[in-house]
């Protein structure tokens, strides 16, 4: 296309620009708003307090361990005394869609041996739908999986095989400690890699046919073994005498159709469907156009990756939306295997660049206003904490509005977390599944309003969710557990139901209110009546885990 120079879209500086630029949507909010991170912040605020404050330990246990889901919980412990809890959550959070970035364009370069004009397709998947959720320790172990699958490649581009060996042993295990996923999803991005390049191998010295690709197979594996070691981790921890979760819901193709079409979900429906359809679009551009062609190392990868995904149950070990996380990456790994053929004129090439780059750049514009929205939200509704003090005990109602899915969301689900990071006072919306994460719930006179999803509260019953209508929630709050309850964009609710609580804040429909009259306001033996689920409800999963979309997740 251009002889020996590089086009602009191939330089270093572009693909610094390109990275500094998907940081652009979290410059602004204080607290990135993704939906379930809240919810950690409290819990490393937990873990960093744990032993300088008793009564936390009557709220909640806290124990190190060695699982596959500390990325973020490991970094915070030495950044946070620098720069503060919040500002080193922030900065880790910004790092993540900097990292993805970078690793989409190095995996492409690597493979193609310049960055395609297509690739930058591939990059709004920074901020995808797993992203949005707030998987954070998941979305860090992702992007570096990408920047350490980029180096594998390197390294046996190079020939330095041996080495890569010796090095990928740690990285590996590194990797799993983030997020058991990323590790996962390397070892089939390396193996994919490996049987391409031991194919050209064995097809150099004669091997053809099926009998090529098994041999060439067989040693693909021995080339991986530097990564199994984190099995041995896996089966230790999942082997636990306290861990619990769950394997189910598998083939359920109705949702893994939807999640294809989510990827890029955040706030406006049509605006976000629209960009899906642009990467669908460009992906059969390479099947269609004479000019764009696949690359088939690449393609592979995307190949095991959409197999895995097609295999993946949705629960995997208690965590749902297994199955969801990948969708964004497979698509991600497909957009940047397409290439525009040899004999491509510099013209054509800068069109693609150019229009891939605007299509960046306007996602990356709406990503941003979309944050600043959700910032004025948080910072309007988080006045609240100014009038609760330290230590207190808060039992926080955020209103969902309607039973189905909605595109939408208000990323307040967990903003109790904020009041556990910021008061250290209590949160009812921690998750607590021994094995999962280093934090469980202890808390027992809070009863059925200890952790997530207690904090969730509709305007009626929604079948097949834990959720409580508010009214049912404000009958059965446990008055004598708690000092405080913080009603955040609550549905219509019986105000004589709040007789005995003073409100000491308001803003719009939110509002906070002092408990002074600690009496129940129903007979403490229909309590368990009141608060069973109904019949066609007994299926559901625990609590602390919900069964059916939307619901909540590790990280």
């Amino acid at each position: 296309m251009n002889g020996g120079k590089l086009n602009w879209w191939q330089t270093r500086w572009f693909v610094a620009a390109m990275a500094l630029l998907a940081a652009l949507p979290l410059i602004w909010p204080t607290v990135p708003p993704l939906v379930d991170l809240p919810g950690h912040m409290g819990r490393y605020r937990v873990q960093l307090e744990y032993g300088n404050q008793p009564w936390l330990a009557d709220w909640y246990h806290f124990e190190w361990q060695m699982i596959g889901n500390l990325g973020i919980d490991l970094l915070i412990e030495p950044l946070a005394p620098i720069f503060g809890l919040e500002l080193a959550v922030k900065l880790i959070v910004m790092a993540i869609p900097v990292l993805t970035v970078t690793g989409l364009l190095w995996i492409a370069r690597e493979v193609q041996g310049r960055i395609p004009a297509t690739a930058l397709f591939a990059l709004p998947l920074a901020y995808s739908y797993p992203f949005q959720f707030g998987f954070v320790n998941f979305a860090l172990a992702m992007a570096l999986a990408l920047n350490l699958f980029a180096l594998w490649l390197r390294m046996g581009r190079l020939g330095t095989v041996r080495l890569r060996a010796i090095l990928f042993v740690p990285l590996s295990c590194i990797l799993w400690v983030a997020h058991t996923f990323g590790w996962g999803v390397l070892g089939v991005l390396a193996f994919s890699a490996e049987l391409i390049r031991q194919h050209d191998i064995h097809r150099a010295k004669g091997a053809q046919g099926v009998k090529g690709w098994i041999v060439s197979a067989f040693h693909a594996g021995i080339g991986c073994i530097p990564l199994a070691l984190p099995m041995v981790l896996m089966v230790v921890w999942r082997s636990g005498a306290d861990v619990t979760g769950q394997t189910t819901d598998w083939f359920n193709w109705r949702w893994k159709i939807n999640w294809v079409t989510m990827v890029l979900r955040d706030r406006w429906m049509l605006f976000d469907l629209a960009s899906v359809t642009v990467l669908f679009l460009v992906l059969l551009k390479g099947v269609r156009d004479e000019r764009v062609e696949y690359s088939r190392n690449l393609v592979l990868s995307a190949a095991f990756l959409f197999i895995v995904y097609l295999l993946l149950p949705r629960i995997v070990f208690g965590s749902a939306y297994a199955d969801m996380r990948l969708a964004p990456y497979v698509l991600a790994i497909a957009l940047i295997a397409l290439r525009p053929r040899r004999g491509l004129s510099l013209r054509g090439a800068s069109t693609l660049a150019v229009v891939g780059l605007l299509f960046f750049v306007v996602r990356i514009g709406a990503t941003t206003v979309s944050y600043v929205m959700y910032s004025n939200d948080y910072d309007r509704v988080l006045a609240a904490l100014d009038h609760v003090p330290p230590r207190a005990r808060l039992l926080t109602f955020v209103g969902r509005q309607y039973c189905a899915d909605v595109w939408p969301s208000s990323r307040l689900e967990h903003v109790a977390g904020l009041a556990l990071e910021r008061k250290l006072a209590y949160a009812n919306d921690q998750w607590s599944m021994a094995g999962g994460q280093l934090l469980t719930v202890r808390y027992a006179p809070a009863k059925r309003f200890a952790h997530d999803p207690s904090e969730i509260v509709t305007q009626r019953r929604c079948r097949g969710q834990w959720w409580r209508p508010v009214d049912t929630a404000l009958k059965l709050l446990p008055r004598d557990a708690f000092d405080y309850v913080w009603l955040v964009h609550p549905p219509r609710y019986d105000e004589s139901l709040t007789r005995g609580m003073t409100p000491i804040w308001r803003s719009g429909r939110d509002v906070l209110y002092r408990i002074d009259d600690r009496r129940p306001i129903i007979d403490p033996a229909a309590y368990e009546l009141l608060s069973r689920p109904s019949p066609e409800d007994e299926h559901r999963a625990p609590p602390a885990r919900r069964s059916t979309p939307p619901g909540k997740d590790d990280d």
